[in-house]
């Protein structure tokens, strides 16, 4: 195992020499990593002792010898060779072993007093070296050639002082120079990584003068100059690969019986082509004499053809591009390479060369079976130089020899195809109809009934597209039929099938065409290549269907696309277009519909509609999409629709909230000005409204619960705009803020919100409620499923107390407010609990006599009310002993009495009679008779 003193301390002074203990330390390393075990420490000793051995040199290590700095040494060297991965060492690990052992090796005397030790020295640096190289590490690998270089001279001192044989010092001398030239062209690989040109160039210029003694090593040397020249090449150094690529040249032909001709001509290739790249002007005599010497070293097609590329890229004159491709045809070159330089003489504007040229391979290969490339070659090059009428002679032979059985083979077939095409689709391009069908139509005769394929239904809709452009409708139809019948499922099919018959006026068949051909854009497993490379977007058939559509008067086929190509388009911009073109269309004909299930349904669809426009403005934008001052505009617009819509919707609350919480949701996207606010609060408004009515009506808790909830959030954020209103302008009188305030108190109350007293806290003290506030808040305080007396009972309190302060008060509400009141405090039927103190009651009781007295408008019924619910309260007393309060209340009932005018006479002579009764027994104590039958009701 690797104990813990495996960790070598670094030097703590400015000494170069380390300590005796970090020595002793660093042996202990050794000895433990050459008997450890598979430990996980591994690599950390490993990557210390590494670091470390730069510390260490042989002054600190004094006190071991030789012999066993040499042993560590050759322990560890051997160890590295010997372990595998489950050491979890890698191979960057193993060379820093390998370096450790060659430094300690090298810090032994007795490593250069033999001749067997500078040798193995050398082996190791130059071995290390070319690790370190080859993982990319060139300081140390510099490191390691250098220190291999200086034991090389040391070999060669002691090859020259001792005496030997002449025979066996060659030898000697020869082997300790192929170490040297392998170390220098190690050296120049390491600075072409490092981009040290010079340095590189000067090592291998020393390899090559090396090499009339290692005549052996020329092999060598000429492929590391061809790979520099080839990388050098890869990264533009042109001037730089030039010098290497000549170097590989002139290299390889010192040893032609190692380097072959096609290897020499290859080099001599590349070196004229990177000649062509550096500047094919001022290098092009460079360019061809290398090209040249090329083709002698060894001709083949890929020098022909680059010594054509060359001579276009001069001023050669055509005498002299006519004597080299003669040149090519005297050589017996195949077709496909003479067609080739065809084609390259006609793409450099050397027509007559080309033609020509063209002419005698036409010749020459007639009889062959390749005749078919020459000709369609021919054809190709023709149609390019607008020589159409030679062009069509050279096609009807074709035709001729395809009937009388001399066809083309498939692939030939393929492109005399793809040439007729891309005839027609030039002069489809220039509005040129029936000359492209006349193309197209060459196309067809090559088809025969056994052949149709989904080419064949591509072609017949090319046709139908030309036929459209002349207004052949009936041509149309028929090319459209074949191609449906051969591919149904194509976009382009339905495409065509669809403008037919938006042209014939056939809505039923239009629309179905579109449905379709949404269909099949939507199909995963549809494969339709013609739309990605020809049209690249799927979506931008529904969008040319919706304009065509629009155009010729289809309305309904005409939304049904805008509506597919809002829901399938990936563009921002063109959903945005999609659903404002859909919304104008459909918005005229919404408004003139009665209520209905359509004009609901289309309602719904335009709410959908809405909503993908509001996905796709919230969407990130970048430099192709919706700028910022686009995307407020665009909000604008969306944001006004919304709220009309809504408006219309005031029959269907549910989705007239929808589209108010729409246009609140567009305004965000809008800048925050008095106007935007405005509206972001009515729609909050709104549909909270919507949101509380549907929480009254709501079947469950849990959906009462959820509408509530989303109405108090809603109320919460218009309070907020609502307060930054006030801030910044005259709305303290506004009545949205009282609406406001009623509703978050019906929902903290039907909620049963705990906060709902610290809200009601600063209620009480707002000073321009209403008393009509304050009784619609009493009664919210009592509906179910809220129940709280106490604040109905304080709400009702402040009504009454903002009746006393008008100065005309309107008796009508006045008397509702005090029955309400007094029902409050006494409720009928009320025994055991008094929800306020009789005197505080009977003082509701006297201010309402009073008002009675000074009016004649006080409503009969309340006083008949009043009447029976004081009776009915001493009552009440009588029947708790409460003697003198039973003859106060029931004195109260009287005078009541005294005010009533059409039920005077009903209620005079029973009243007076149980008052008399009730004096008695209040005399005699006989409450319990009177106790059971005293009572009264209105309907009494």
């Amino acid at each position: 195992m690797i104990l813990a003193h495996c960790n070598l301390c670094l030097l703590g002074s400015s000494d170069s020499s380390a300590s005796a203990s970090q020595v002793a330390g660093t042996t202990e390393v050794v000895e433990n990593l050459v008997a450890s075990d598979n430990s996980p420490n591994i690599p950390e000793a490993i990557d210390r002792l590494f670091r470390d051995i730069a510390n260490i040199n042989r002054e600190s290590m004094a006190e071991i010898t030789d012999a066993q700095i040499e042993e560590m040494a050759v322990n560890l060297w051997n160890w590295a060779l010997t372990i595998g991965g489950g050491w979890h060492v890698n191979e960057e690990r193993k060379i820093k072993l390998h370096y450790v052992a060659c430094k300690l090796l090298s810090m032994c005397e007795a490593s250069f007093a033999s001749e067997q030790g500078i040798q193995r020295l050398i082996m190791m640096n130059i071995r290390i070296g070319r690790e370190w190289l080859d993982v990319g590490n060139f300081l140390i690998a510099d490191e390691c050639f250098q220190a291999a270089v200086a034991s090389l001279e040391q070999l060669y001192i002691k090859l020259i002082q001792r005496s030997s044989p002449e025979a066996d010092l060659i030898m000697e001398k020869i082997t300790v120079e192929r170490d040297h030239f392998r170390v220098l062209s190690y050296q120049a690989e390491s600075a072409v990584a490092q981009g040290d040109f010079q340095r590189a160039s000067m090592c291998v210029l020393q390899c090559k003068d090396m090499l009339m003694r290692l005549p052996q090593m020329t092999s060598s040397l000429h492929h590391l100059c061809y790979n520099f020249g080839v990388g050098t090449q890869k990264n533009n150094k042109y001037e730089e690969s030039s010098f290497w690529l000549s170097q590989s040249y002139d290299i390889g032909k010192m040893d032609k019986k190692s380097t072959r001709p096609e290897m020499l001509a290859k080099v001599l290739r590349l070196l004229a082509t990177n000649y062509l790249d550096w500047d094919n002007t001022k290098y092009y005599d460079k360019a061809l004499n290398a090209v040249n010497l090329a083709n002698k070293e060894h001709l083949n097609s890929t020098g022909l053809f680059l010594k054509m590329k060359i001579l276009l890229k001069g001023e050669t004159s055509n005498e002299e591009l006519l004597e080299a491709v003669m040149e090519i045809l005297h050589l017996d070159m195949p077709l496909d390479f003479c067609l080739n330089i065809a084609k390259l003489l006609m793409d450099h504007e050397r027509e007559s060369v080309g033609f020509h040229f063209l002419t005698i391979i036409h010749e020459r290969f007639k009889s062959s079976e390749n005749t078919g490339k020459v000709l369609l070659l021919y054809i190709d090059m023709l149609l390019q130089r607008k020589e159409e009428l030679l062009a069509k002679e050279k096609i009807e032979e074709i035709i001729l020899a395809h009937q009388t059985g001399r066809q083309l083979t498939a692939e030939l077939m393929n492109w005399l195809h793809n040439i007729l095409w891309r005839k027609a689709t030039s002069s489809f391009e220039v509005q040129n109809y029936a000359d492209a069908l006349q193309w197209y139509y060459y196309s067809l005769r090559f088809y025969s009934p056994d052949e149709m394929d989904l080419d064949f239904a591509k072609l017949q809709r090319n046709m139908a597209c030309c036929y459209l452009n002349l207004q052949q409708l009936d041509k149309a139809k028929e090319a459209v039929a074949e191609a449906e019948r051969h591919d149904p499922r194509n976009v382009f099919t339905q495409f065509y099938i669809f403008k037919i018959a938006v042209i014939e006026g056939n809505s039923e068949r239009a629309l179905q065409a579109i449905i379709t051909l949404e269909n099949v854009l939507t199909d995963e497993e549809s494969e339709d290549n013609d739309l990605v490379a020809e049209r690249g977007s799927p979506t931008m058939l529904l969008s040319l269907a919706a304009q065509f559509a629009l155009e010729n008067g289809q309305q309904i086929v005409a939304e049904k696309a805008l509506e597919y190509l809002a829901q399938h388009s990936e563009d921002q911009e063109q959903v945005l277009t999609a659903i404002k073109c859909l919304l104008r269309v459909v918005l005229p004909k919404i408004a003139e519909m009665p209520e209905s299930e359509d004009k609901k349904k289309e309602m719904d669809r335009l709410l959908t509609c809405l909503n993908r426009a509001f996905v796709k403005l919230s969407q990130p934008f970048g430099e192709e999409d919706l700028s910022l001052e686009s995307r407020v505009n665009e909000a604008q617009w969306f944001r006004k629709i919304a709220w009309n819509l809504a408006v219309q919707c005031d029959k269907d609350p549910v989705i007239m909230r929808e589209f108010f919480i729409l246009s609140y949701k567009m305004s965000q996207f809008c800048p925050s000005d008095q106007v935007i606010l405005i509206a972001r609060k009515t729609c909050l408004l709104m549909a909270a409204a919507v949101d509380l009515e549907q929480g009254r009506k709501a079947s469950t808790a849990f959906e009462q619960t959820m509408f509530l909830s989303r109405a108090l959030e809603e109320i919460q954020t218009c309070n907020d705009i609502q307060n930054f209103l006030k801030q910044t302008g005259t709305f303290s009188n506004d009545s949205c803020e009282k609406l406001l305030l009623l509703y978050e108190f019906e929902v903290r109350a039907k909620l049963n919100d705990p906060l709902l007293e610290s809200f009601l806290e600063s209620v009480w003290e707002l000073p321009h409620l209403e008393t009509k506030t304050f009784e619609t808040i009493a009664i919210i305080a009592m509906e179910k499923p809220a129940h709280y007396p106490f604040i109905a009972l304080k709400a009702l309190k402040k009504a009454l107390l903002l009746y006393k302060k008008e100065e005309s008060i309107d008796v009508s509400q006045y008397s509702k407010c005090m029955h309400n009141l007094i029902n409050l405090s006494v409720p009928d039927g009320a025994s055991n609990v008094e929800l306020c103190p009789l005197e505080e009651v009977w003082g509701y009781f006297e201010d309402a006599l009073s008002h009675i007295s000074h009016t004649k408008d006080y409503p009969e019924m309340e006083i008949l009310w009043l009447m029976v619910k004081s009776w009915n309260t001493g009552i009440l007393m009588f029947s708790r002993s409460k003697y003198v309060s039973t003859e106060k209340w029931c004195g109260l009932a009287l005078r009541f009495l005294d005010h009533l005018t059409s039920f005077k006479e009903s209620y005079e002579t029973q009243m007076n009679m149980l008052y008399s009764q009730l004096v008695e027994a209040l005399s005699n104590n006989k409450g319990p008779v009177f106790h059971e039958h005293g009572y009264w009701s209105k309907s009494d």
